[in-house]
């Protein structure tokens, strides 16, 4: 028998994280993977597994502590002296989409939220009993105290109550079925982006026939066993391109209206559809990769997002987001901006084109896309030349390098 200490695993960029449940106790026997405690930060929440199979000894950490990576989260009599410890473990990502705010001060009343989310609440008059929780074991996300202040803001054009529910089951046979996490989660967020923001959806496509050749082309030339290009790794890297012509596509817009951040680096979400739901790992620095690079890293993180391995730093970041319905079908679409971006990209299937070219209809390639964006910070026009920009960049590659 041994007696080794559990640390909260190293997660990059990210300073502290809040504890908001913690599932052992002493003497409780574990196996490892089994969860310990689940941490909550920028727009994550994920559960610790244990590397280790045996007995916890003593507890060092409790519900709303903030903690860091390195600090000790208990002791455990482990099984025997051999330990067998991932050097590049990977923690599993809740699906959530928990935004941090402010610590919170002492002497708060004490809920099922983290301290950042009282001190939401707190901020804005928000009586945490009066509020819905969406979280697991019934924590009270940020999500949950926005949604209260939607609906309590002066709109009166906006306020929606729900609808009556009715007896389906007077109809015929009917089975109640609970939202998955993501669903529970990322509901009221995407309600408060479509509530909050104008949008607006402009339509365009491009002539994708040589890229697709160049592209199938590049495939045949690799060995059995690399990364596959997909036409979503050049539109990333085209994407980047174009946002740095258009800079009010790759800035967030400050409460208040007045003013914009104009961001001066190239993050691009990308939509994955997993088994559990929706998810948007980041791409960091699309501008300063290659193809290859983008390739690899589309792999990695897609990858990750379907087996739940996505990590925080993951899913941070993100400026600009691509949300791609290609593989599935349809001819068109309106994804809802992620606030606090501005803009978001959709991409639908391609199709063959009868294209006039002075003398006959050839067939020609072609791929539809959607451009949704705020309307307080991007008006019709720029939309306009910004999809313009965007297809002139897919259709001819060589125009990322100007």
């Amino acid at each position: 028998m041994a007696i080794e200490k559990i640390v909260v695993p190293d997660f990059g960029d990210v300073q502290e994280i809040t504890v908001v449940d913690v599932f052992i106790s002493a003497g409780d026997r574990i196996e490892v993977d089994d969860s310990l405690i689940a941490l909550e930060s920028e727009k994550a929440v994920m559960d610790i597994p244990s590397p280790f199979s045996g007995t916890i000894k003593e507890v060092l950490i409790k519900v709303e502590d903030t903690t860091a990576s390195g600090d000790v989260i208990a002791t455990i009599e482990t099984d025997s002296e051999e330990i067998v410890v991932e050097e590049d473990a990977e923690v599993s990502l809740g699906e959530s989409m928990v935004e941090e705010d402010d610590k919170v001060s002492p002497g708060d009343q004490i809920f099922h939220a983290a301290p950042s989310v009282r001190a939401h609440a707190r901020e804005h008059g928000i009586d945490l009993a009066s509020v819905t929780p969406t979280g697991p074991n019934g924590r009270i996300l940020l999500e949950d105290i926005q949604s209260v202040q939607v609906q309590a803001a002066p709109r009166a054009n906006m306020s929606v109550s729900e609808p009556a529910q009715e007896d389906f089951s007077k109809y015929g046979e009917v089975e109640e079925f609970t939202l998955g996490r993501i669903q529970k989660i990322s509901g009221p967020h995407l309600h408060r982006s479509w509530v909050t923001i104008p949008h607006v959806t402009h339509f365009d496509e491009a002539d994708i026939t040589e890229l697709e050749n160049f592209r199938k082309k590049l495939n045949s030339e690799l060995q059995d066993g690399a990364a596959r290009y997909s036409l979503l790794v050049f539109i990333t890297r085209a994407v980047a391109a174009v946002l740095k012509e258009f800079p009010f596509f790759n800035c967030s817009l400050v409460p208040g209206g007045e003013k914009v951040i104009l961001k001066k680096y190239y993050h691009v979400g990308i939509a994955v559809d997993t088994p559990q739901g929706l998810v948007v790992p980041v791409i960091k620095d699309v501008d300063k990769k290659g193809m290859g690079e983008i390739c690899d890293e589309l792999g990695r993180l897609s990858s990750k997002a379907r087996s739940g391995k996505l990590a925080i730093p993951d899913i941070q970041g993100a400026n600009f987001t691509i949300s791609s319905l290609g593989g599935i079908g349809g001819t068109g679409f309106t994804p809802i901006v992620n606030g606090s971006q501005v803009a978001i990209l959709g991409l639908s299937r391609s199709f063959q084109k009868p294209v006039w070219d002075g003398e006959k209809f050839i067939p020609r390639l072609t791929l539809p896309f959607s451009v949704s964006y705020d309307h307080r910070v991007v008006d019709g026009a720029a939309a306009a030349r910004f999809c313009r920009a965007l297809a002139g960049h897919i259709e001819d590659l060589r125009r990322v390098l100007l």
